[in-house]
């Protein structure tokens, strides 16, 4: 009996179209049918999770998670029954111990090793690592605090000394203006060091509650670039230029970003320092296989003798779309399709 490639999907959503599934879900589906590999859609419903992961186990070879972790009510329950499918021999497309890991914004510290990301980068678990730390780092340079939960740039804070710091220090007193931008807008506010500090303990506690915080790189007015990824293979770049007013730092299209949609080898050196990092990244984010769709976001910087360098800025994986560009779908199931072989020669 030839096995399916299921595709989770949950009920409900921003992210549906008129028929009910996302719009890029319908065209992977029909993509492997045309191929002679067949595939349906299972909508995840926490009730009946058990005859969900029976049904995926015997009919399942693969599975591939279409679901937002935002329109998902029961993320756990759901994550364990992957975890399950995983271990009884259905592909995990991704793994969701992946999705957990190279979706999280704390990647950009687990990976100061690579030529990705500056070892200036932390990730602050707890609020006293966050008093102790963020002094230091802000009397170096301006810096960018980013929250773990949330999106479209809400939660991430340019942050700028509103006066230069006196000579000899190394730290910047708690009672010290600072410059706040957010993200989301580009709105401006200012504060004090320490009340803005205690106004971030918010996005410290309660569950995956976490900042990062990495130095401000002033080049994100050039434009971030996102590679869209399936697994090893760029097939897309997405150069987004953020509105063109003072404190613009967003490359959201909420705040006034402009996009660009270029190929690959239009980022050649870019493209290639990135592949030539991944078995690292691999390593470094618990060893799984890369995920089938993804995407890597940089940022220009400079080096020190002067040569233009690319910087993470994060990775997302949990429910990348590609919604624009729906013709991709027969590559993604071509890169299914080469999975669920290469698969099949290590586990005859």
């Amino acid at each position: 009996m030839d096995k399916k490639v299921i595709f989770f999907e949950v009920e409900g959503g921003t992210d549906k179209g008129p028929d009910g599934y996302r719009p890029d879900t319908m065209p992977m589906v029909d993509a492997l049918k045309q191929r002679g590999q067949d595939a349906e859609v299972i909508f995840f419903d926490v009730t009946k999770k058990q005859q969900i992961f029976d049904y995926v186990k015997e009919h399942g070879a693969a599975y591939v998670s279409r679901i937002n972790p935002g329109n998902l009510q029961h993320e756990e329950e759901y994550f364990t029954m992957l975890r399950e499918l995983c271990h009884v021999g259905v592909i995990g497309m991704p793994h969701p111990d992946a999705m957990i890991s190279y979706g999280s914004k704390d990647v950009l510290s687990k990976l100061t090793t690579t030529n990705l990301v500056p070892d200036d980068t932390f990730a602050y678990y707890t609020i006293e690592a966050f008093k102790s730390q963020f002094p230091t780092s802000l009397a170096l340079t301006e810096r960018v605090l980013k929250q773990n939960r949330g999106s479209t740039g809400e939660g991430i804070w340019r942050v700028k000394l509103v006066e230069p710091l006196a000579e000899g220090l190394a730290e910047v007193p708690l009672e010290a203006q600072i410059k706040c931008t957010e993200a989301k807008d580009n709105h401006v506010e200012y504060w004090s060091l320490g009340d803005f500090m205690t106004f971030c303990e918010q996005y410290i506690t309660g569950t995956n509650g976490m900042l990062i915080d990495m130095r401000f790189l002033p080049r994100i007015t050039e434009g971030e670039i996102r590679l869209l990824m399936l697994r090893n293979h760029p097939v897309h770049v997405v150069h987004k230029k953020p509105a063109d007013t003072e404190d613009a730092f967003s490359a959201t299209l909420f705040s006034g970003a402009q996009y660009r949609y270029d190929q690959p080898e239009d980022w050649q050196e870019l493209v290639e320092n990135f592949l030539s990092q991944l078995p690292q990244v691999t390593n470094l984010l618990g060893g799984y296989d890369l995920p089938l769709i993804w995407t890597a976001d940089f940022m220009l910087d400079t080096n020190e003798i002067g040569e233009d360098c690319y910087i993470l800025g994060e990775m997302n994986c949990s429910c990348v779309g590609f919604t624009s560009e729906l013709t991709l779908a027969h590559q993604v199931a071509e890169e299914i399709i080469a999975c669920i072989q290469e698969q099949a020669i290590v586990t005859p």
